[in-house]
C-alpha cells in the first residue's frame, strides 16, 4: 500500500535533516520537493528515484498550491513511498496540513515527519536565541509573506505591542511594511532588529539594526530570508558562531 511522508527538509544545513527523514528519503519512490529544500538532499535517493518540482517563488509559482496536492495523490496512486519534501517543517507556514486534509479526503495514507523550523534554527546559527531569561520568555512566528496590497490583513498587528520577540518568515519583500507596522502601534524606532539571508547555510548573511534603518542596512541581502525583532537581537554580540567557524 502506498504511503505519503509529509517531510520536513529543516532550514538549510543538511545535517539539520532529521534521521528519520533521511531514512524515508533514502528509500523515496519519488521526491516532490520545493524550492526551500537544499537540493543536496536529492542526492541521497536511491537509484531509480523521480524527482518532481513544484516549487514557489515570489510571482512565479511552478504550480498552485490545489495542483500541488493533486500531484501528489497522483503520485501516490503510482508509488508505494512518496515523499513531499518541504523546507523547514511542513506545518510551519508549510501547506502540510492543506495537503494532509487533500490526502485524508481521498483515502491516502500519510504521515508527517517534522522538521526543524527555520524560526529558531536560522536565528540560533546567527547567534540570537528567540528565548533568554531575563530578555524575553515568549516568541511569536508570523508570516511576512502577506502581500502589501491585500485589502484585510489577517495579521492581527495590534497584538505584537507586547510581545518579546516577533519572527517573521518569508518577510524580505514585505520588510519596509513589517518596520513600519510595528513603529505605528508603538514600537520604538531604535527596537533592535536583524535580517537573516540563506541562514545554516555557507551564504548566510545577517544585517543588524532598529526598525528605523533595518529597510537600509538589508539593502542585497537574498530569499530565502528572516526577519527577527526584539531585545534578543541585542545578544549576537556575545553568541554569534557560525560565522567564526
Amino acid at each position: 500500500m502506498s504511503k505519503v511522508y509529509l517531510t520536513g527538509a529543516g532550514p538549510g544545513d543538511t545535517e539539520l535533516l532529521t534521521m528519520k527523514a533521511h531514512r524515508v528519503i533514502t528509500q523515496a519512490d519519488v521526491i516532490i520537493y520545493d524550492r526551500l529544500a537544499n537540493p543536496k538532499i536529492l542526492e541521497m535517493t536511491k537509484s531509480g528515484c523521480e524527482f518532481v518540482y513544484v516549487g514557489k517563488e515570489d510571482g512565479r509559482h511552478t504550480l498552485p498550491q490545489d495542483e500541488i496536492n493533486e500531484v501528489i495523490y497522483q503520485n501516490a496512486l503510482k508509488h508505494n513511498i512518496v515523499v513531499r519534501l518541504k523546507g523547514g517543517d511542513p506545518f510551519v507556514f508549510g501547506r502540510g496540513g492543506e495537503e494532509g486534509v487533500y490526502l485524508q479526503e481521498r483515502g491516502i495514507v500519510f504521515e508527517i515527519i517534522p522538521g526543524i523550523t527555520s524560526a529558531v534554527s536560522v536565528p540560533a546559527y546567527a547567534g540570537i536565541p528567540v528565548t533568554h531569561r531575563g530578555v524575553a520568555v515568549s516568541f511569536r512566528v508570523v508570516t511576512g509573506h502577506e502581500s502589501p496590497n491585500k485589502e484585510v490583513s489577517q495579521i492581527p498587528w495590534e497584538n505584537f505591542k507586547t510581545d518579546d520577540t516577533i519572527v517573521f518568515l518569508m518577510g524580505l519583500h514585505n520588510l519596509e511594511k513589517i518596520s513600519s507596522k510595528l513603529q505605528e502601534i508603538g514600537k520604538p524606532k531604535d527596537y533592535p532588529c536583524a535580517v537573516i539571508s540563506r541562514g545554516t547555510t555557507k551564504e548566510q548573511s545577517v544585517a543588524i539594526g532598529t526598525l528605523e534603518n533595518i529597510v537600509q542596512r538589508a539593502k542585497g541581502l537574498l530569499t530565502p530570508a528572516l526577519i527577527i525583532v526584539g531585545h534578543v537581537v541585542e545578544l549576537r554580540e556575545q553568541l554569534q558562531w557560525f560565522e567564526k567557524n
